[in-house]
């Protein structure tokens, strides 16, 4: 008698289909738990930027007090690259609230917090602390999340050659125009070097629910204007502080 047809082969047929059974359930789970996590973590960054753009707040009030005191510098670049030094020395410790990015392209305007590490990324896009502030030239490099905590970056591979990506800081308003995008690994830190002007940096993991690799997206300061500037959130942003504040009460 062959196994398969006996005893040992009814065994070996139901420990088939138990196995089938949890390789379904542990799939399913996993769906589950993709489906579900990134509202959870997205109620959570959206609660974190409302506290971001609270800090904002006092930081134009300190930029403005800056402004007086360097009211004799008259170049405007120079006194642009006096005021980024002031507010990249207040902002040395890890989650201080820095300023916003906008990408009008892709609706998107988010705080930005100064760090790079997992917590901080948690509230939001982090500036690369070794990295100079905006205006004060080199590559001014700044990461984020692309699936989870509100996902800021999770377009940033629809941005286009010549689109706008607007750093709203509290001393000043900063424009740029996107020139290239880049898959490189982890390690490449060739990215990060200066060039023969100011450049923005934005990097995301890549593909998407992978960190195998990062997309590396470039942009090219074109403008500036001087003084407190505070863009709005984007429309999705500002539904999820609505519901963050909802849940708090």
């Amino acid at each position: 008698m062959h196994a398969s047809r006996g005893p040992v082969g009814a065994v070996l047929r139901f420990l088939g289909a138990v196995l089938a059974a949890s390789g379904v359930l542990l799939i399913a789970d996993a769906a589950l738990t993709l489906a579900w996590q990134e509202p959870l973590t997205a109620l959570s960054a959206a609660r974190a930027q409302t506290q971001l753009d609270d800090q904002l707040g006092a930081q134009r009030r300190l930029a403005r007090a800056d402004g007086r005191a360097l009211i004799a510098v008259r170049d405007p670049r120079r006194r642009l690259a006096a005021l980024a030094a002031k507010a990249r020395e207040r902002a040395r410790g890890k989650n201080a609230a820095i300023g916003r990015i906008q990408m009008p392209t892709l609706g998107r305007s988010y705080a930005i917090v100064q760090g790079t590490d997992t917590g901080t990324l948690k509230r939001g896009p982090g500036h690369y602390p070794d990295s100079p502030f905006p205006g004060q030239g080199g590559t001014v490099a700044i990461a984020g999340h692309r699936t989870t905590y509100g996902a800021p970056f999770r377009t940033v591979d629809k941005l286009d050659r010549g689109d706008r990506i607007v750093l709203a800081m509290p001393y000043g308003r900063l424009t740029y125009t996107v020139t290239s995008t880049r898959i490189v690994l982890p390690t490449n830190l060739s990215v990060l070097k200066r060039v023969g002007y100011e450049q923005l940096l934005l990097t995301a993991c890549h593909p998407l629910y992978s960190a195998a690799r990062r997309i590396a997206v470039f942009a090219r300061l074109r403008s500036f204007a001087p003084g407190s500037q505070s863009p709005s959130p984007s429309p999705a942003t500002r539904r999820l502080a609505r519901t963050a504040t909802t849940a708090r009460r």
